[in-house]
Parts: structure tokens; sequence; C-alpha cells
């Protein structure tokens, strides 16, 4: 069984790798419109395709050069399957990624490869110990470990974002408060902006330091501060950058704003911890109930049972 099985495993890696050798030789490969046509039509801003291939997403850049254009195939496949490039884009925004949509697909099909590489394992200890011999089930394993790699990455992605936002909330009140006391002090707004984000550090002052080199570029500062509102996935920040553009607009003494934000961003931070504890005492009584009052019962009624043991003929 365990020779059939190594058999069964060269031949699929020498398969694969036949098929991906002739998928890539010129004569037979399908060339695009964009790569019929994206040559002559490069500015002179873009940057040489060397040093934009240049970054590599594994520990073996190697490996991955080789396999990149594959890769790029499978990338295309999952997004045609998936969809959502611009559900992804959001997100890949909210988590402060620098990454593509392109590249973000790919990281999820190294995660299904490696899912896929892992069921085969299993799939290869099941049969060798004959536990199980259906073929149908077997694949069901595999392209389950696949899929759930695939999902892996997508969850990995949500859990920075959650993270991301945790931060950005506790950093908020800081940063308002900050800028409050700069423009108190007699600041300007950008003026003000460049202080906090010189000296802080963080999620929110690297939004605001984006902020400030697109206002260097020539874009108006309320549309600068709308994209770190766009960029964050807290509402507090919408309301935050909606409190200064209008302040701005209007007159409104922008100290008082700032002062009132951060006191607001503190009580709905306040609040959301009061829910999280009454959310983690239902789950605290849980240890109580199914562990220590077992234990606490077990000690009270076991004298008593075990003086029984002698008083009882």
């Amino acid at each position: 069984m365990t020779v059939s099985m190594t058999g069964v495993v060269l031949g699929f890696m020498t398969g694969a790798g036949l098929a991906v050798a002739i998928s890539r030789i010129p004569l037979l490969r399908r060339h695009t419109l964009q790569d019929r046509v994206g040559p002559y039509l490069q500015g002179p801003s873009r940057p040489p395709r060397s040093i934009a291939e240049a970054r590599t997403l594994t520990p073996f850049p190697t490996l991955e050069r080789l396999l990149r254009p594959a890769a790029q195939s499978g990338a295309r496949m999952i997004e045609h399957a998936l969809g959502g490039a611009v559900s992804a884009r959001r997100r890949l925004d909210y988590a402060g990624s620098q990454l593509s949509v392109e590249q973000f697909r790919i990281e999820q099909l190294w995660w299904a490869a490696i899912g896929l590489l892992g069921g085969i394992a299993a799939s290869a200890l099941l049969l060798a110990e004959g536990r199980q011999r259906h073929p149908a089930i077997l694949g069901v394993l595999v392209l389950g470990a696949a899929c759930a790699g695939l999902a892996g990455r997508d969850l990995a992605l949500a859990r920075r974002v959650r993270q991301r936002s945790r931060r950005i909330v506790a950093e908020l009140p800081t940063i308002a408060e900050l800028l409050a006391l700069s423009v108190s002090a007699g600041e300007g707004v950008v003026g003000a902006i460049e202080r906090v984000a010189r000296l802080g550090r963080g999620e929110l002052v690297s939004e605001l330091r984006h902020a400030l080199a697109e206002t260097r570029a020539g874009t108006p500062l309320s549309r600068a501060l709308d994209g770190v509102a766009a960029r964050t996935p807290v509402p507090a920040v919408a309301r935050f950058v909606d409190g200064i553009i209008i302040a701005l607009d209007r007159g409104t003494p922008l100290a008082d704003v700032l002062r009132a934000q951060a006191g607001d961003v503190r009580q709905a931070y306040k609040r959301a911890l009061l829910e999280e504890g009454g959310r983690r005492e239902i789950t605290m009584m849980l240890p109580v109930v199914f562990l220590i009052m077992p234990v606490t019962v077990i000690f009270a009624l076991f004298p008593g049972f075990y003086g029984l043991t002698f008083t009882t003929p």
C-alpha cells in the first residue's frame, strides 16, 4: 500500500510539472490584448516591469518567480469564481495592507495549495493505516482542506481588519485632543495635523501622514480627509473627519469640536467595553457551571457517601 501511494504521489507531481511546463511554452501560450498593446502604452511614470515584480510574497523568491505565471492564472480563476474585487479592495484598505487584489488572490491560492497538500497527506495516512479506502470520501477530504485554506486567508484578513479597528478606536481620542491643543495654540489645521503626524505613532497617524502627502500633491484637504474615512472601518473616524470638514467650511471653533469628538469617542469606547464585559460574563459562567460547581458538589457529598459505606451493613 505504501509503495502504491508513493507511486501515485510521484505520478501526480510529475503530471502537474509537465502540465505547467507545456502550458508555458511560447508557441502554445495565448497572448492577450494587454500583452500585445501594453508595451506601447507604458508612460514614463510607470516603473519597469522588473522593479514592479521584484516584491515577493513567500520566503522562496526564486520558486515564486518560476511559479508566478501559473499563480497569476490561478488568481484570475479564483477572481472569476469568487468575484468581489471591490469588496476585497475595500477590506485590504481597511486592514492597511499594501497588497493589490491580484496579490491577495495569489496568497489565497498559496493557502489553498497548502491545504490541498495537507489533505493529500491526511488521505495518504488514512490509506496507509487502512481506515478509509473509499475514493469519494478521500476526494471530499482533499477538496475540503483546499477550501479551508482558501477561506483561512480571508478569515486572517478579517481578523486583521478587526485588530486595526480596535487600535484606531483606542488612538482616536488622543489624536483628537492633540489636534485640539495644537489648534488652540494658534496653529492651522494643516500645521496641527503635521505636528501630530510627526510626533505620533499608530494606525491613525499613518492615515494622517497619507492625507498630508495627498495634500502636498495638490489634493484639497477635505478630499484627503474623506480618503482617511474611506480607508478606515471605524464610524467614529468618519464622524471625526466630518466634524473637521464642517468646522472648516462654516467657521466653527475647531478646538471645541475636536474636544467634543474625543469625549464622544471615549464614551462610545466605554459602552463597547461594558457590552463586551456583559458578553464575556456569560462565557465565564461556562467553566463555573460545568467545571467548578461539579467538583464542589463532589467534595461536599463524598464524605457523606463514604460514611454511608461504613454504616450500611
